[in-house]
């Protein structure tokens, strides 16, 4: 079940599709992080901890987003 999104290199994604990626991206970030805390609350960790332990993460995620972001907009300008 290969989306053809995955499959696709991002130079050739079209507006509409980076849009949606993008949408995809960020909801997947907010649910990692909202399972997460989840999780260590019923473990009784520190959020600080859980966040710490995810900021590797996070920020490999908001560096795709901005990268697609910056593409969208390269497009939007007639680039």
């Amino acid at each position: 079940m290969a989306d053809s999104q995955e499959s696709m290199p991002i130079e050739q994604a079209t507006p509409e599709e980076l849009t949606e990626i993008i949408s995809e991206l960020e909801q997947y970030r907010e649910r990692l992080v909202n399972d997460t805390l989840s999780m260590a609350q019923r473990a009784k960790v520190m959020k600080a901890q859980a966040m710490a332990y995810l900021e590797p993460n996070l920020a490999q995620i908001d560096a795709q987003i901005q990268a697609l972001r910056d593409r969208q907009a390269a497009l939007s300008s007639g680039n």
